[in-house]
């Protein structure tokens, strides 16, 4: 079993930056991908970037932050971090922590979810 803490998140004025991180803890696991997804009242959980691990893909990021957030991850610390920077209020949300990989003899396929942190921008 693999599990996500996320940290960080609050409120900030518009214009303003936070960080997000999220550690994933375990035994025996691997990751494919680590990445931040988020989601408003009565909305659908949308993509806000991810990071595949070497040789799995490319970073990405959602049309609506790219230039402004930034994804990154440690692969030593099995950490993915978030920062966000010129934020807006229509990044008001709660953001959810994602790792996909594989744990155990078998190699048992994991799609985790961290527990979700709010961020609040508003003046």
């Amino acid at each position: 079993q693999v599990q996500l803490v996320e940290s960080g998140g609050g409120s900030v004025q518009p214009g303003g930056s936070l960080g997000l991180s999220c550690a994933a803890s375990g035994s025996d696991f691997r990751i494919y991908a680590m990445g931040w997804y988020r989601q408003l009242p009565g909305k659908q959980r949308e993509l806000v970037a991810v990071v595949p691990s070497l040789g799995l893909g490319t970073t990405n990021y959602a049309d609506s932050v790219k230039g402004r957030f930034t994804i990154s991850r440690d692969n030593v610390k099995n950490t993915v971090y978030l920062q966000m920077n010129s934020l807006k209020p229509e990044d008001t949300a709660v953001y959810y922590c994602n790792a996909a990989g594989d744990y155990g003899f078998g190699r048992t396929r994991f799609n985790y979810w961290g527990q979700g942190t709010q961020v609040t921008v508003s003046s």
